[in-house]
């Protein structure tokens, strides 16, 4: 029988132990954390979005880091069979609104304790605070691990540490030390999914508001698009956060990585209204309260605690009365309504960002089956690898494929 050890019992390593062992392997799950799947219970809020229901074709589509990498993976385990894996085994789901896929329970901890019975009922042999100090090899082949719970003799590994996002849970960078230990490249871990910080001093002011249907695009210092996107977003102490500002995020950040100078966003808050048209609707507004001051006569256009703000960024004196507003201040008025801008001078920490981008390189790694291409018997499966996607499912999806396709050929191979 093949003697098998997974590292890390999160949703890749739940799942790659459970398929190792049915597949006929003897297979140790071990984990540094008192439970399984720390991280996996407070996925979504605590909802846990599972996966995606975009189509297969579009799965892909999903992943601004190594997306290609994972077209063999999502072809033996797509996002269809696993909803079905879950299906099967009495978690039922719901599909809401962006293709999210949640569990009918909104339960994460109904995830999680789904997969940890999985693994056990396959015949996993689960070891919690238990910790990996090293991998032990000889003559250049993979012999097995040193652990505080002793050293095994093994096979093959899988090591499905996870990233560096949410420290808390036990995702600490252990597995890249490993993987350089190896002889593997790791690339250097960011922030993937990540809130943004900006510079303006008056960002506070809208601490806590949230808008709906903006459109945000973001520019390189001389003026290069760096991506788009039109949804929600938050405006936090620090900057901004919310859907489309975590899914911008990994453009955002590489480049700031890459460049390290400031990038420029600039919002539409009216994405609906070319500028004419924008600009009869504030002229609609002005003649309805022609005797009002301007800092009273945008409570139908904005929300309120934004009209501070956008009163001092235009220039025209709250306690003008809107008749005398001239065209220019009108026009100055829609342009920056329609380009809200703001410099992002970074991302919040790793600790605090949902996925890591960067990790073990995946041109050394083979995507047919997981396997570390420099050392036979290593596997690789989940967060560890240098693969993130776009908020929505897709990181979990990756996850469950990984950990799938690493499990089976870990066992068979």
């Amino acid at each position: 029988m093949k003697k098998l050890v997974v590292v890390g019992a999160g949703p890749a390593g739940l799942m790659s132990a459970a398929i190792a062992a049915e597949r006929g392997a003897r297979v140790i799950l071990v984990e540094k954390m008192a439970k399984v799947g720390r991280k996996l219970s407070i996925t979504g809020k605590g909802r846990c979005n599972l996966t995606t229901s975009v189509d297969g074709s579009d799965l892909i589509k999903g992943f601004p880091g190594n997306g290609r990498f994972l077209h063999s993976a999502f072809h033996e385990f797509s996002n269809t069979d696993l909803i079905q894996f879950f299906h099967k085994r009495g978690l039922q789901t719901n599909v809401e609104r962006g293709n999210r896929v949640f569990p009918v329970s909104d339960k994460a901890e109904d995830v999680v304790d789904l997969l940890n019975n999985n693994a056990r009922k396959a015949g996993v042999e689960i070891l919690l605070s238990a910790t990996v100090t090293n991998i032990i090899i000889k003559d250049s082949k993979l012999a097995g691990i040193n652990s505080d719970r002793g050293e095994f003799a093994v096979d093959a590994i899988i090591i499905a540490t996870g990233g560096m996002s949410y420290p808390g849970t036990g995702s600490t960078g252990d597995g890249y030390v490993w993987a350089k230990q190896l002889g593997h490249r790791v690339i250097h871990p960011r922030p993937g999914l990540v809130p943004l910080q900006v510079s303006e001093k008056w960002i506070k002011e809208l601490q806590g508001l949230g808008l709906k249907n903006v459109r945000a695009r973001t520019y390189t210092e001389k003026g290069k698009l760096i991506n788009e996107d039109f949804g929600e977003l938050i405006f936090t102490h620090f900057g901004l956060s919310g859907p489309i500002i975590l899914s911008m995020s990994h453009d955002i950040g590489y480049h700031l990585f890459k460049q390290q100078q400031p990038v420029t966003i600039k919002l539409d808050l009216k994405p609906a209204l070319q500028e004419e048209k924008l600009d009869e609707r504030i002229q609609r507004d002005f003649n309805k309260y022609s005797r009002k001051m301007f800092k009273n006569a945008l409570n139908d256009l904005l929300p309120q605690k934004m009209i501070p703000v956008i009163i001092s960024l235009s220039g025209i004196e709250a306690e003008k009365e809107c008749h005398q507003i001239t065209r220019t201040e009108r026009l100055a008025l829609v342009r920056l309504l329609k380009n809200f801008t703001m410099t992002i001078t970074g991302t919040r920490p790793i600790a605090e960002a949902i996925v890591t981008a960067g990790g073990v390189d995946v041109k050394e790694v083979n995507p047919k089956t997981m396997a570390s291409k420099l050392v036979k018997g290593i596997y690789f499966a989940g967060e560890i690898l240098d693969v993130d996607g776009y908020t929505g499912g897709y990181n979990l999806q990756a996850a469950f494929s990984t950990g799938y396709v690493a499990g089976k050929y870990a066992a068979l191979e």
